[in-house]
């Protein structure tokens, strides 16, 4: 009786416990939200528990709570307050506040950008020129790699780009018979992983040719564990453990990679022999310049640009393909501007680039629909006012382009395609568009990826008809960037063989 009276105390002084802290934290919670209660927004915790089971189910894909923010948003206004547990954030749709605070560097990046500094313990991007907080350490970075990304550099890659491009026509015109289905996502993320490892880092994947590449895999996984780390019971959950020591292994591989190729290239500088200023040269120069840096803060900037240069751009190429098949006239019209300034030509120069003004547009008004990177995010120090609403210090601001994209007070008709909205000509909303983001923070690679969409999708466009097989959604899957959940898969025709039909 003895024994089972201790265990039954032990029990009860346990349960007390637990429930004594369960009461101090919802007492905790109450605090915080009570800061925030004159912000218009839904209810209390409805961000968490207003939703069906099949709601919240569906959030992992993240994108319903996007779509459900635009409710919000349209009901409560343009400032509205998000109550998730013991956090909350303040969305921010107005464009005066996104001049305000990414036009600016008085504002830093919120704390969310240290959560993928590391996945499940493991460091991933680290200091790296996408997640260092620090302006003045971030100014010093961003200067370092400017040389990587100038004018006369990028019209230098004209030729890596063809040549990539046309490799992917190549093989894509073996499966151009009107009847096999080809996951263009997949071939896109392939033909762009060849680009950013060629002229970045001078590296040959051949990732188009090998199916047994590791890195196209590689890269996916790592990305599907940044988005898992946003629920942070994921590394306690049992059925998980596999999957995290997968996403470890792949970001392992990912950091090896890049450190064997930063001891190359450094022995290659040593050795004296001519390198090119590219990516990989820069990210060693700035280590030159910086007291301190060892070889885990050049591979956060490897990884940091090899991710970030493979994935948006095929994401970006995927959707606009997708688009381009569903909306036939609008197919018509850019295939027409294409021959007409590319003609047969297979060398695609930088000066026709500046001519395909339709092809432009369409890339844009994708880029407004299905912007690659969502949203970001920024730190108040002090008490302000936006929109006439009081915002207490401390608090976390998030800006989406994917949410004002969509948005009617913005864009008319926001879910149609329109890339005449993107026309010299044509009224735009200011600061209502930034998918790469804005400001002295925006995306250095900005200009070097549409560069490489334009090659890319102009010779698409130069070769082939396409026709989306049926059956599949046009649903919008979040892995850390935005990419078509069934991967576009589409048959194809040659153009030369669609016009002798005709």
């Amino acid at each position: 009786m003895g024994l089972w009276s201790f265990i039954i105390g032990a029990i009860i002084l346990l349960l007390t416990l637990v429930i004594i802290g369960f009461i101090l934290y919802c007492g905790y919670v109450h605090y915080i939200h009570i800061k925030y209660d004159h912000i218009p927004g839904p209810p209390r915790n409805s961000f968490l528990f207003g939703h069906s089971p099949t709601i919240i189910k569906q959030m992992k894909n993240n994108m319903v709570i996007y779509d459900t923010f635009i409710e919000w948003v349209e009901k409560y206004g343009p400032i509205i307050r998000i109550n998730a547990l013991h956090d909350v954030l303040v969305l921010v749709i107005s464009p005066d506040g996104v001049k305000e605070f990414l036009m600016s560097p008085k504002y830093p990046k919120d704390p969310f950008y240290k959560r993928i500094e590391t996945v499940f313990g493991a460091r991933f991007l680290g200091q790296g020129l996408l997640t260092d907080r620090d302006y003045d350490h971030w100014h010093k970075q961003r200067r370092i790699m400017d040389p990587a990304f100038s004018r006369t550099y990028l019209i230098g890659l004209m030729g890596t780009f063809n040549q990539k491009a046309e490799e992917l026509v190549d093989m894509l015109e073996d499966k151009a018979d009107g009847k096999c289905q080809v996951g263009m996502h997949d071939m896109l993320s392939r033909v762009t992983l060849d680009v950013i490892a060629k002229v970045a880092f001078g590296m040959e994947l051949n990732s188009l040719h090998d199916d047994h590449t590791p890195f196209p895999r590689a890269i996916s996984t790592v990305m599907r564990g940044m988005t898992e780390t946003r629920n942070p019971l994921t590394q306690y959950t049992p059925g998980k453990q596999a999957f995290i020591k997968d996403v470890k292994r792949n970001i392992k591989f990912l950091r090896k990679t890049g450190q064997e190729c930063i001891e190359r290239r450094m022995k290659a500088i040593q050795d004296g022999e001519d390198t090119p200023v590219d990516i990989l040269t820069q990210i060693i120069k700035g280590a030159k310049l910086e007291d301190g840096c060892s070889l885990e803060d050049l591979i956060d900037n490897f990884v940091t640009f090899f991710l970030a240069g493979q994935e948006t751009t095929a994401n970006q190429l995927a959707f606009t393909l997708m688009e381009l098949a569903r909306n036939p006239e609008i197919l018509t019209r850019v295939q027409s501007e294409v021959d007409d300034i590319i003609g047969s030509k297979r060398n695609i120069e930088h000066e026709d680039l500046g001519k395909l003004k339709y092809l432009s547009q369409v890339l844009k008004e994708t880029l407004r629909l299905y912007p690659t990177a969502p949203g970001t995010s920024r730190t108040l120090a002090e008490e302000m006012v936006i929109e006439g609403v009081k915002i207490p210090p401390r608090t976390t601001l998030m800006f989406n382009s994917y949410i004002m994209g969509r948005m009617e007070k913005f864009y008319p008709d926001p879910l149609v395609f329109n890339p005449d909205r993107f026309h010299p000509d044509a009224p735009k909303p200011g600061y209502a568009y930034f998918p790469f983001s804005l400001g002295p923070r925006s995306c250095i690679g900005q200009v070097f990826a549409q560069m490489e969409a334009k090659v890319i999708m102009a010779k698409l466009l130069q070769r082939f008809e396409f026709e989306l097989v049926e059956g599949q959604s046009f649903r919008i899957l979040d892995t850390g960037s935005l990419r078509p959940m069934d991967g576009v898969i589409c048959r194809l025709k040659s153009r030369a063989e669609h016009k002798s039909a005709k």
